[in-house]
This record gives C-alpha cells, structure tokens and sequence, in this order.
C-alpha cells in the first residue's frame, strides 16, 4: 500500500518531497476523519431519535453530555499514554519494543476503566441533581448515565485498540469499525428507544417489536453498539494488524515501571486537563441550566451540531499525532516539525470550510435532531455565532495532537485551562443574564480564538520538542 510505502521512508530516514509528506497526511488523515464522525454521528443519532419524543427528553441526554465528554475524555488520555510510546518505537524500527509497550498497556487501562465505571454508577443517582436538572429530566439523565458508566472498560478496549492501530499507521480499519458502530446504534436504538412498529406493504402488514425504553434504550443501544466495534477492533489489533499484533509476539502483560512512568507522563497531564476542561463544560452547563428546558436542549443539540463540523479537525490531530510521533522515534526532527506546519494548515482549511457550510446550514443541522421549533431556533442562532471561531479552534485541535506525538502535554493541558477557565467562564458568567444563551456562545467563540492564538505561538518555537528528547532519552 502507498501508505506503508510512505511510513517505510520515515521510518528509514529517507528524503520526502513535499508532495509524499501532503499525500501521507492526507491518506492518514481522512480514515481518522470518518472515525471521529462516525462517532459524533452516533450522538447525533440519539439526540435526534430522542429528540422526537419531546424537549424533556432532550434535555436528559443534553444535561448529561458533559458528564460524558469527561469520561471519554479520561479513556482516551489513559490510551494515548501508552499508544505515543507505541509511534515512537515503530518510528525507530523497534516493533518488538512496540509490541512489549502494546502487552504491557492493558491490564492498566482495563483496572482504571473499572474504577471509572464505579465512580460512574455511585454518582449517577445525584448528578442531574448536582448539575441543576429539574425534576422532569432527572429519572431519565440518571439512567442514561448509569448504563454508560457501565460500559466504560468495553469503551476502553475499543479506545486503546484504536489508539495502537493508527499510531501504527493504521487508520484505515478504525474508521471502518467507527462507521459501522453508527449502523449498529441505528439498528439498536430503532428497536430499544420505541415501541412497536407496524409497516403495511401492499396487502401484506408486518409489525416490528419495540422495546418502549426512551432515553434508557438510547444508552442501552449505544452501549450494545460499541461492545461489538471493541471486540472487532481487539480482535484485529491481536490477529490481523501488519504493523503491530500479538499474534506472534511474546512477553507479560505486567507493565513495567519504566512503561508505566512514561505512560503516566503522557497521561496525567491530559486526563487532569480533560478533567478540568469538562469540568469547566459542566460549569457552563450549571450556567445554562437556569435559562430553561429549551435553553439546557438548545445548547447540547448545538454542541453536538458543531460537533460534525470540528471532528475534521481531531481526525487530522490523530494524523498529526501519528506523523510527529513515528518521525521523532525515527531521530528526525526536521519532518516533524514540516508534517507539524501541513497537518495544522490542512485543519485550518478544512474547519474553515466547515464553519461556512454550518452558519448556512444550521437551520437544518439543528431541524435534524429536533422537532421543537424554540429549540431549533436558539440552536441556529448559537451555531451561526461559532462558524467564525472555527479556522482558530482547528489550530488549537490539530497543534495540540502535534505535542501529543511529541509527548508534550504538560504546558498544552496548562494552557487549555488557562484559556478556558480564564476567559470562557469568565465571560459566560457576565454575559449569561443578559443575552442568554446567546452570551455563552460568544463567550465561547471568543475564547476558542485566543486558544487557537497560543497554541500556534508555540508552535512557532521548539519547546514542544524538548519533551520528547526528555521524554525517550533513556529509552
């Protein structure tokens, strides 16, 4: 395949022209797009056959998204801590040291999936409480977070072997996997969200069961759903993978300490920056929640909108994250730093694009998932108001996958934090009681332009890559 030819020449410390270096991202990258669509389209999926049983309904599943993010966010740090050591080593030519880190990455991320998962069900009682839910959505909010809390370790496997596969170059499989899990989710969801459904073909009439769940069968459906893509993805990662599988490999699946220090290296700082980062989306949602049903609808239906017209972007990071890493491992710092400036102007361009085609399609975006026209019209005004933040919020995505491959995390989590916290809830918090939901849009736009600002600011220097050289000195 072009592909592995490609990665061959990095990995060899052969001369790419630029042509070769646009051509791999491009071939990287398009693959991990679909990945990250797929799952916001399972999302958007729930939100939108949810969202037809009304706007308490809705708000359930909205109230609850943060809470989400924050978990899925805590997965994906556990596995990058063990998948950039894996980009490294396959960039050196060091497959079984690949291999050893790939044995050595699981029982730790499985031990703290199921301490997240528990963490998950003992709060999930109170946290639409917590969180401001009125007594009309909680029931619902706490049952839908349950059940998702419950299929936290399955989330993981499928996390952690996706992970290995793209950091191994290998991003074709994990978008296939991720588009089939929204067929799945479809199907599920169908027949668990709904009662009974009687279709009549000429003459002849048939009548498909229906489990009448509402917001519980949406968890149940999506839980169901990502169970099989995690085995499927486990199952090619262990058997079928050129680049990287255990099929033939030997060794424990104890971690060592040397792996786990610098696993924890890579993680800590992204999982307590996701963390907080979510922690401040909670806050926000602590903001919006006075505002109404209609207001805690509109603003989840809108994230999860935007959602569709940024996950571009993420899917380049993981590109990014992939090229940085294999060509740092490889000892060549020059390529890094040239797939850092394409993999970044690229998410530019293509948010850029993104944020026109949703100002214009808002309306329709938004009419998707809800049928409620107070929702929809909120919902359009909020995301016409993002559109112009997205070229900035593709430089702070796609730089910030560039450090990850480098192993730089630390100063990234510090100033994602700094952004957020010091000038989006800042400005939420001021402009809230006077436009609405609206304010906490623009303080949100505003913020997403300063992020974008310091993250190519650091960009420009070569800090980010003194991570690395720290980092695998001793490898």
């Amino acid at each position: 395949m072009e592909r592995d030819g490609l990665l061959v020449k990095i990995r060899r410390g052969e001369a790419m022209s630029l042509r070769e270096q646009l051509r791999l991202t491009a071939v990287l990258s398009w693959p991990a797009i679909v990945a990250q669509l797929s799952t916001i389209v399972m999302q958007y999926i729930d939100a939108a056959m949810v969202g037809s049983l009304g706007a308490e309904s809705s708000a359930s599943i909205g109230l609850m998204a943060t809470s989400t993010w924050l978990m899925w966010g805590l997965c994906s740090a556990v596995a990058s801590g063990f998948s950039v050591q894996v980009a490294n080593r396959i960039g050196a030519s060091d497959r079984r040291g690949a291999e050893r880190v790939l044995r050595q990455s699981f029982i730790p991320v499985i031990v703290f999936s199921v301490l997240l998962a528990a963490f998950g069900a003992a709060v999930s009682g109170n946290l639409p409480l917590w969180l401001g839910g009125g007594d009309d959505i909680v029931g619902d909010a706490s049952s839908y977070f349950l059940i998702f809390s419950l299929s936290l370790p399955l989330l993981q496997i499928s996390f952690l072997s996706g992970a290995m596969l793209r950091c191994s170059g290998n991003t074709l499989f994990p978008g296939i996997v991720n588009v089939g899990m929204c067929v799945l989710d479809v199907l599920f969801n169908f027949f668990l969200i709904f009662d009974g459904h009687e279709f009549t073909i000429g003459d002849a009439s048939v009548r498909l069961p229906g489990a009448g769940l509402g917001v519980t069968g949406a968890a149940v459906g999506t839980a169901l759903a990502e169970t099989v893509a995690a085995a499927v993805m486990l199952w090619y990662l262990w058997r079928r993978n050129r680049e990287l599988n255990m099929r033939n490999s030997e060794g424990s699946f104890m971690p060592g300490a040397a792996c786990l220090r610098r696993a924890f290296k890579i993680s800590f700082p992204l999982g307590v920056e996701h963390a907080l980062m979510c922690g401040a989306q909670v806050f926000i949602t602590a903001i919006v929640a006075p505002l109404g049903t209609v207001a805690i609808a509109a603003n989840a239906f809108a994230v999860t909108a935007e959602s569709l017209c940024y996950m571009p972007g993420y899917g380049i990071s993981e590109a990014a994250t992939t090229l940085v890493g294999q060509s740092l491992g490889a000892g060549r710092e020059k390529l890094a730093r040239s797939f850092a400036k394409i993999t970044v102007v690229s998410g530019i361009v293509v948010m850029t694009v993104m944020g026109i085609v949703m100002y214009v399609g808002a309306p329709v975006m938004m009419g998707i998932i809800s049928p409620v026209e107070s929702i929809c019209s909120l919902g359009t005004e909020v995301l016409r108001i993002e559109a112009f933040a997205e070229p900035m919020f593709a430089a702070s995505i796609v730089a910030y996958g560039v450090f990850v491959g480098a192993g730089d995390t630390m100063v990234p989590a510090g100033m994602n934090l700094l952004s957020i916290w010091g000038v989006r809830i800042t400005l939420a918090a001021v402009l809230a009681p006077t436009m609405g939901l609206a304010g906490v849009w623009v303080a949100m736009a505003v913020e997403l332009c300063f992020r974008g600002a310091i993250f190519l600011l650091r960009l420009r220097t070569d800090r980010w890559l003194r991570a690395n050289r720290a980092l695998f000195a001793a490898r």
